[in-house]
């Protein structure tokens, strides 16, 4: 292929392909990013694209360093790319593309040739990478909308090529048997372009790679033992973004711009004032829980008795405690250590309990000294519910003797939760039983 008929053959190409271009940009030109949010996530966005692309190959590369031929020849190839567009900067793409790289070394002496060898030709069967892509201008601090990006990429492909020297093919003599036709090298591709926003769905992208192929005989010479065969490929493609037309290409969305429209929202301020509201409200509502008329220590929300005049020891239901009573002959027997039944899932005290309450109040009074006091449950509920029912029935005991004039430091609470029942929670009458509080002295 001479370089006229490249030309215009490319020429030929990019001209359909943006007459192609021109009808999807009207049909995608009221497509925008503003359904998009800033925390809304990569599913909100289109991030697949699909490439195709042609262009230039050549056996040199811009960055420089020595090659076994002097010249070259402008050559076609042509590839498609797909890529996933992992962020608003960053993608991984992946490449496949074919074309031949030539060169000859007319330059180099009155013959022409270097040790015999005048030209060759490299037949690329074909290259495959996959590239890490880095767009620089994604995010734009002076422009609303992005209609040009810039970008980096780097990978790691492998590359079937065939070269000929002077022509001659030398197909199914490659590899360590000597019966292949492509010779198989690993390479390193590493490029930059830019790219067009034809509409939000179409991109026309300009750009170079230089391709580092980790042997030496890619032009079919081994010139040095050391030295690494290189070849360029500068082309032109367009991208197209795949999936539903409902939402944006990420390639073309602002952050910035997306987050200052969120923060003039109208609706967002109004859900802000919204939001402000409920907060005070529940605010209020807290202050309610927490209000106490009547000072005896118990919310009005939970005071079964408000009113209670001040000074009043009362329970846990804001109630007044009973005064002690004198004993009586009833009570002769009652020495203050026996057990106190409660009511199930219940850790009020019943009635029948302050007469022993009150014996064992005035012998802590009287003559000092320590008691434990033990709280159980019966096996109805979770064991964690039942140890906090047990220790809350150990405290009500501890809050009518500190009520009536016993030092606090006296009594130590204990809760046993289901542990140590004196009978068969497998009943009623056993359950009924081990629901209960018992007293012992240190």
């Amino acid at each position: 292929m001479n370089y006229s008929t490249l030309k215009k053959g490319l020429a030929v190409s990019f001209v359909a392909l943006m007459g192609a271009t021109s009808i999807a940009s009207a049909q995608d030109s009221t497509m925008t990013s503003s359904s998009a949010k800033v925390f809304g996530g990569s599913g909100q966005y289109r991030t697949w694209s699909l490439g195709v692309n042609g262009g230039v190959l050549s056996p040199f590369v811009i960055v420089g360093g020595s090659n076994d031929f002097t010249n070259w020849k402008p050559e076609l190839g042509y590839g498609i790319s797909l890529r996933k567009q992992l962020s608003h900067a960053f993608g991984l793409e992946g490449n496949l593309f074919r074309g031949k790289v030539s060169g000859d070394n007319e330059d180099a002496n009155a013959s022409g040739t270097v040790n015999g060898i005048k030209n060759f030709e490299t037949e690329i069967g074909y290259a495959v990478d996959l590239r890490g892509v880095v767009n620089i201008g994604s995010v734009d601090f002076l422009h609303r909308e992005n209609a040009m990006n810039f970008f980096v990429t780097a990978g790691y492909g492998a590359v079937v090529y065939n070269p000929k020297l002077n022509g001659v093919d030398k197909k199914g003599t490659w590899g360590d048997d000597g019966d292949k036709d492509y010779i198989k090298e690993q390479y390193i591709p590493v490029g930059a372009g830019v790219k067009f926003k034809v509409s939000d769905r179409v991109s026309f992208n300009l750009g170079y790679t230089m391709h580092f192929i980790d042997a030496d005989n890619f032009d079919g010479l081994y010139a040095k033992g050391t030295s690494k065969d290189k070849f360029s490929y500068g082309y032109a493609g367009l991208e197209f973004s795949l999936g539903s037309s409902s939402k944006p290409n990420m390639d073309w969305a602002n952050p910035l711009a997306l987050m200052y429209d969120e923060l003039k929202d109208p609706s967002l301020r109004q859900e802000v004032e919204a939001l402000k509201n409920r907060v005070a409200n529940v605010e209020k509502s807290i202050e309610d829980l927490k209000k106490d008329s009547d000072g005896d220590g118990v919310s009005d929300q939970f005071d079964k008795c408000p009113g209670t005049p001040a000074g009043t020891a009362v329970d846990g239901s804001g109630c007044p405690l009973p005064a002690p009573v004198a004993p009586t002959a009833t009570a002769g027997n009652v020495t203050g250590f026996e057990t106190i039944q409660f009511e199930f899932n219940s850790s009020v005290l019943k009635t029948e309990a302050y007469p022993t309450l009150d014996k064992l109040s005035s012998v802590l009074r009287e003559n000092g000294g320590k008691v434990t006091v033990n709280g159980y449950a019966s096996s109805e509920g979770t064991a964690a519910y039942n140890l906090k029912l047990s220790k809350d029935r150990a405290n009500s005991v501890k809050t009518y003797l500190v009520n009536t004039g016993v030092n606090a430091s006296q009594v130590t609470t204990k809760g046993n939760g289901e542990a140590n029942p004196v009978a068969s929670n497998d009943t009623e009458e056993g359950r009924i039983q081990n629901r209960r509080v018992e007293t012992a002295r240190n």
